[in-house]
């Protein structure tokens, strides 16, 4: 990964500010810190409270800073959130609320670990938790603070004007990670693959949708339509009013109608690579590279000592390969995704990327 985001890159924060907007970012950053690295306003941020990079900091952030603290990441994150809100409630505003929970490590205080009393191990140290019951109170106390931020939301008068999203980065963590070995027991319910994983359970996250006056209906589940982080830019552009910038190429493709209630495939194909090693056991471990078109599925490796092709549709939890029966299906892919990962960056390759052999050589540290 570069060290960080190159400022010149054209981003939704940038497109919506010179449109009017007011723009505030709150929580997690991660797209670089340290010596060098831009702070966030550098990227069309307004205002920023962050951790994991440069700027305004959080109060929970620093190695030194007490738990008591740490595990009130949630409530500071949606404290400088609604302040921005109230600050901008006349004019359009958009905040990124980027929560550190549920994302190791999980650190929760007794108070918040007191509703998973029933899921305390037996015969063991009273400190001692164990990992759902610190990873339930926490997922509870991030929920909470979603709450409060849309019930501010409902008291500034805003609540039916304003659209809100909930969506994730990534499955969830394995906890034979260092950082989750007290923790990652979150589930990717029936999918094949955890964090780090191309399989559905490492790419398919949640995302939920509301926006009662533009027009997305109530409890409605779009099964039908793959859509992805990256059409987040041209769809809020669109509803923005704001141009899409000059002379950039955007993976995305706008889903307005799809947030207002349409259910369809997608115009454009989906694409992942993943150049380093896949934690936890070798059934989540995927080959390198992954496509999604329409109903179909490939993943491979570039030098195709794996091909897996899938009905996604059909076959959410990835177990039947049916390569072998499509071979024009799995040509066209393979050509589309190879030639897209010849188009990206050079970066380094762990030896073991792609590979669900098993045992594994020696592990990377910390992972």
């Amino acid at each position: 990964m570069p060290d960080f985001l190159d400022p010149a890159v054209c981003t939704y924060t940038r497109a919506l500010q010179q449109a009017g907007y007011a723009m505030g970012h709150f929580g997690k950053w991660h797209l670089g810190d340290g010596p060098g690295a831009p702070e966030p306003f550098a990227y069309g941020i307004d205002e920023c409270r962050v951790n994991n990079g440069n700027g305004p900091q959080l109060e929970f952030n620093g190695r030194n800073i007490r738990p008591e603290l740490r595990c009130r990441s949630s409530e500071f994150i949606v404290d400088h959130t609604i302040r921005f809100m109230e600050r901008n409630r006349e004019k359009p505003f958009l905040a990124d609320v980027w929560l550190n929970d549920t994302h190791a490590s999980l650190n929760p205080n007794e108070e918040q670990l007191a509703a998973y009393e029933h899921l305390r191990p037996w015969d063991v140290d009273d400190r001692y938790w164990g990992a759902p019951a610190v990873y339930y109170s926490v997922v509870t106390e991030a929920d909470r603070q979603i709450g409060r931020l849309l019930a501010a939301l409902a008291r500034l008068g805003v609540s039916e004007d304003t659209l809100v999203i909930f969506s994730s980065d990534n499955g969830p963590e394995d906890i034979i990670v260092q950082n989750a070995s007290h923790s990652g027991v979150g589930s990717p319910g029936p999918f094949r693959g955890r964090k780090r994983s191309l399989y559905e359970g490492g790419v398919r996250v949640p995302f939920i949708l509301r926006w009662p006056a533009g027009g997305t209906p109530q409890g409605v589940v779009n099964d039908v339509t793959p859509l992805c982080a990256v059409d987040l830019f041209p769809t809020f552009c669109s509803l923005a009013g704001a141009p899409l910038p000059d002379g950039w190429a955007l993976d995305g493709e706008d889903m307005t109608d799809v947030f207002q209630g349409a259910q369809r495939d997608r115009h454009t194909p989906i694409l992942w690579e993943w150049r380093f090693e896949v934690a936890g056991h070798p059934i989540n471990m995927s080959p390198m590279l992954a496509i999604r078109k329409g109903r179909w599925k490939l993943m491979l490796n570039p030098d195709r000592s794996r091909v897996e092709l899938y009905d996604i549709p059909a076959d959410v939890m990835e177990l039947n390969n049916v390569a072998d029966k499509n071979p024009d299906v799995v040509e066209a892919l393979a050509r589309e995704v190879t030639q897209w990962q010849q188009t990206l960056p050079d970066g380094p390759v762990f030896p073991v990327a792609g590979s669900n052999h098993y045992p594994w050589p020696q592990r990377s540290a910390g992972l």
